[in-house]
């Protein structure tokens, strides 16, 4: 009788962690391609995302957050492929930070946990979803980056005016994973402030908070133009003969 209540207390006191899955753009550098429809592997570019968060045992729910033209086709192909962690489909606002906050207040009140992540990121790991995830419990905010690798020049009037360290660079990716509070009451002031930011932890950092940077992929790219659509199936292709996944 006493392992029967354990199991059920450890049950009841699970953590309640949420995604925000933004796919709200005009693709505007995609030369007309709709990047989060595009098939991948014969498999819509949404699909692949939202199935990072569909198999983490993490994540109770996922909200996803569109244009309103594709708010029941994407509600049709969560059916379609049985991705019943998608609670709700909403529309986005108009700029990227308007979106996040609309799915903010869609997210169940009881979550401790935020993830937003980017719709266009298809090839989202478990072992990077979960190390971000648990990084953010611990601290209160973390976002997945790794090193560039490129020389980064500060360039004026299209002349190099400095070479910069880049040892001390990284490029972030998502999921950005906050305590719940915290990216709203974040993303809230940015907007009232009037800074519609691009990146999910510069509203944290706003506040003051710090950002801990967990281990990212170089297969966690996002889709931005029709050349990444041609990696992503080279991705896809390596993940199936076991070189990545």
């Amino acid at each position: 009788m006493g392992g029967f209540f354990a199991r059920f207390r450890q049950k009841k006191e699970a953590p309640i962690w949420s995604a925000v899955v933004v796919a709200a753009g005009s693709a505007r550098r995609m030369e007309g391609i709709d990047k989060i429809r595009t098939p991948i592997g014969g498999i819509p570019v949404l699909v692949h995302t939202l199935r990072a968060f569909q198999d983490c045992p993490a994540i109770c729910e996922v909200i996803v957050v569109t244009r309103e033209d594709l708010l029941v086709e994407i509600g049709q192909i969560c059916r379609d492929f049985a991705l019943d962690k998608v609670k709700k489909v909403i529309v986005g606002g108009s700029e990227r930070m308007l979106s996040v906050q609309n799915g903010l207040q869609e997210v169940r009140r009881d979550a401790q946990l935020i993830a937003i992540h980017d719709g266009a990121r298809p090839f989202l790991s478990q072992q990077v979803l979960m190390e971000v995830l648990e990084t953010a419990a611990k601290t209160g905010a973390a976002a997945p980056a790794v090193p560039l690798v490129d020389t980064i020049k500060r360039v004026q009037q299209q002349v190099a005016v400095e070479t910069v360290d880049r040892s001390t660079l990284m490029a972030v990716q998502t999921p950005q994973v906050f305590q719940a509070d915290l990216i709203r009451a974040a993303i809230q002031k940015a907007i009232t402030d009037g800074e519609m930011l691009t990146d999910d932890c510069g509203a944290v950092e706003r506040m003051g908070m710090k950002v801990t940077m967990t281990t990212g992929s170089r297969e966690n790219i996002k889709l931005t133009t029709p050349l990444d659509v041609t990696i992503g199936e080279a991705i896809l292709q390596a993940r199936g003969q076991g070189f990545y996944g």
